[in-house]
């Protein structure tokens, strides 16, 4: 136990960072959470319409649910590339004696890289009039009869635009778990190699289990950032054709700043920090249970 003293020169330290946080990040939830039990257009005086932009959102918008169900796409795409990518390239980058720091660079500068020039970089790569470099690939290799206008197409824009945001931030966990993985104890390793245990067992069986909290973080890190994604999907597609690429969050935007319905806006808001605060809590429920068994 600490003594009183120490206690209290903790809560001081403490203070500061946990006021910024309230009025960074608690304030805006619930100004949020108040915008959204009435009806405003940013100029006009507010009317309050109780839960009626819950129900409209929840039972009257088919464009939410689309935004939403796209959401779930592109989350489950990124999880994809960012964390199967990393985990990847981690346990690649353990095996060799020299050239991982160019390569741990070259993964990262994705993730340094200014969003707008991402977004129009993959935009030129995508592109049909002028051929972009994907289309010329696939002509290169003779698959030309898969060139399309990615972006344009109904049933590759949701693919489209989560690649980028995938690829932007797989270099970022990769040096993450990279850094979990060199802090397995040689020793065990060594010894399950002598036992005859093979790359896989020592992988699932030592590996894995070792840097389990260190993924657990990336897991949640990655989802909360992949249902908040907002700024590439809007500068590449602005959620078209129709709502094919619409996301929760560029919804919200639009409706808020091109609609100016900002009670409904920060309806969706409420509902994104909910949904957030669910996926955590369905991730470390299901890590844990899978620890216990």
């Amino acid at each position: 136990m600490l003594p009183n003293r120490s206690r209290l020169s903790v809560l001081i330290f403490l203070l500061p960072p946990l006021l910024l946080y309230g009025a960074a990040v608690l304030f805006p939830i619930m100004q949020s959470l108040f915008l959204s039990f009435f009806s405003w257009n940013g100029i006009s005086d507010m009317e309050f319409v109780g839960l009626q932009n819950y129900v409209h959102m929840l039972t009257g918008d088919a464009v939410f649910w689309r935004a939403f169900l796209n959401a779930l796409g592109y989350l489950a795409i990124c999880l994809v590339l960012q964390l199967g990518g990393a985990l990847f390239v981690a346990s690649l980058l353990t095996s060799l004696r020299r050239g991982a720091e160019l390569i741990k660079t070259l993964y990262l500068l994705p993730a340094v890289i200014s969003t707008v020039a991402i977004a129009f970089l993959f935009v030129r790569i995508y592109s049909i009039d002028p051929v972009g470099l994907l289309n010329q690939v696939l002509n290169w290799v003779g698959l030309g009869n898969l060139e399309r206008p990615w972006l344009s197409d109904v049933n590759t824009v949701l693919a489209a635009v989560s690649a980028p945001e995938g690829w932007r931030f797989t270099g970022l966990y990769m040096l993450i778990i990279y850094a979990a993985l060199l802090a397995v104890p040689q020793e065990l390793e060594e010894a399950a190699r002598l036992d005859g245990a093979s790359r896989w067992q020592i992988f699932t069986k030592i590996r894995f289990p070792y840097i389990k909290p260190v993924w657990i973080t990336t897991t949640i890190m990655a989802t909360t950032y992949g249902l908040r994604g907002f700024d590439i999907p809007y500068l590449m597609t602005n959620g078209g054709p129709g709502q094919s690429s619409e996301l929760l969050t560029t919804y919200m935007y639009k409706t808020a700043f091109t609609s100016t319905d900002f009670g409904y806006a920060s309806t969706m808001s409420v509902f994104i920090v909910i949904e957030c605060l669910v996926a955590v809590g369905l991730i470390i429920l299901m890590l844990k249970r899978k620890a216990d068994a």
